[in-house]
């Protein structure tokens, strides 16, 4: 039987024990069919490319020199990939580990549902074996969002069947080269967040299917790359998911959901920070500790706020560093 090339693409960040971790999984992976690896090192800091290289010689690794987002540094990644022979290629988060036989059921499901060309793992967490983070995401018109319809779930056998979605999640992204060849690559303004959801879309209005493979497992650390936390998260949500509706509704979907929706959120992100703030600042002024939860509920609604801001200016690419910090 012949088996397709395919090229697994783990994009690092200061994350070599994660990644450590993902290539050891890799390591015991059933050697049929084969795969190759590549790294992508996204400008780290943490003496990750020496680590891995002393560990795993062998696998190639691209040196971003500095950090292109997960955009921009799968971009890196898929662009030398088509320029080899594979065939297939899968977007893998380092901060994952992967079922023994992965690969192989991804081609499985490919071979099943010859027309799609793109797939997505059942992701469990890796804390929570049993506990499905995501597994295939669908547009929610009502609230301007994708959601995952098995999100949260423990699998209790009943994740089975593959089914079409919208959009897959780039934790574990199975895609075959016909696909960045005829829609080009993840669009590198998002940065992180909502990039492959735009991806996915391009290739569904380009008549590429899209369905789950919930027999190709993987279990992920879930948002191992928000060293910021919440804030650093809000920022990109907010700011991307107005990108997302920018770049993917026609202009009367986008003007009804301004109205319905995008604006009446934005007045109430705006009023919870600038109240937040107000209570933060009048508790020491009278010389009280403000509890955490109250500043961290403050920094995520400054954070989305910024966000918001940074999309009606154009500013696009990593967010302020104030939110990269943790406090």
């Amino acid at each position: 039987m012949r088996f397709p090339k395919v090229l697994i693409l783990i994009l690092n960040w200061n994350g070599k024990t994660d990644t450590l971790e993902c290539l050891s999984s890799l390591a015991a992976a059933d050697p049929i069919p084969l795969f190759s690896t590549l790294i992508v090192d996204n400008g780290s800091t943490d003496d990750s490319v020496h680590a891995i290289r002393s560990i795993y010689p062998n696998i190639p690794i691209i040196e971003t020199k500095t950090n292109l987002g997960f955009a921009g540094g799968n971009n890196a990644g898929i662009r030398w990939a088509l320029g080899k022979s594979f065939e297939w290629i899968l977007l893998l988060n380092n901060d994952t580990i992967v079922a023994p036989d992965l690969i192989q059921k991804f081609l499985v499901a490919a071979k099943q549902k010859p027309l799609a060309k793109l797939f997505g793992a059942k992701i469990y967490r890796y804390n929570d074996r049993l506990r499905i983070d995501h597994l295939g995401g669908f547009w929610n018109e009502d609230h301007a969002e994708f959601v995952s319809y098995a999100a949260n779930k423990l699998d209790d056998g009943s994740f089975e069947e593959m089914l079409p979605v919208d959009y897959v999640c780039g934790a574990a992204l199975f895609m075959h080269r016909s696909v960045p060849e005829a829609i080009g690559l993840l669009e590198e303004k998002f940065f992180l967040l909502w990039e492959e959801s735009d991806f996915c879309t391009r290739a569904r209005y380009a008549g590429f299917e899209i369905w789950t493979a919930p027999q190709a497992k993987i279990w992920h650390k879930v948002s191992a790359s928000f060293t910021g936390g919440k804030p650093h998260m809000h920022y990109f949500w907010w700011r991307n998911r107005l990108l997302w509706i920018q770049r993917n509704c026609t202009p009367k979907k986008k003007q009804q959901l301004y109205i319905r929706l995008i604006l009446p959120e934005i007045a109430r992100n705006i009023k919870l920070a600038c109240l937040k703030t107000a209570q933060g600042a009048l508790l020491r002024l009278f010389g009280r500790p403000q509890d955490s939860i109250r500043t961290e509920k403050a920094r995520r609604y400054r954070a989305g706020c910024r966000g918001i801001w940074h999309y009606f200016l154009g500013r696009f690419g990593n967010c302020p560093a104030a939110y990269l910090r943790r406090r």
